[in-house]
């Protein structure tokens, strides 16, 4: 669990990055998480676009994603998802602690 300024941190870093995933008419399938998973330990941090005709709040599909992936959800706002997952092999963020 993150606390606060860290999430104020992972946010501030997702502000330049954009989406590489979009959740449609589909919704959130088996395929669709196991592409978020693998998308997570090689970056840590993605955005996901949640588009209108998917039929799900952005909250609602954050929840879901985090928790079949085990991931943060650490920004939904709009129709954007901000979520992050520490990589077992390779951590590339380093949030600091204080």
């Amino acid at each position: 669990m993150l606390k606060g300024k860290e999430r104020a941190y992972l946010r501030k870093l997702a502000h330049g990055i954009d989406p590489i995933f979009q959740i449609g008419k589909n919704g959130i399938e088996e395929n669709f998480l196991k592409q978020v998973s693998d998308a997570l330990e090689a970056r840590e941090l993605i955005k996901i676009k949640v588009l209108e005709n998917s039929g799900l709040d952005t909250r609602e599909a954050s929840d879901l994603i985090c928790r079949e992936v085990r991931a943060e959800g650490i920004q939904a706002i709009g129709n954007k998802i901000v979520l992050y997952k520490k990589s077992h092999k390779k951590p590339k963020i380093e949030i600091p602690s204080k």
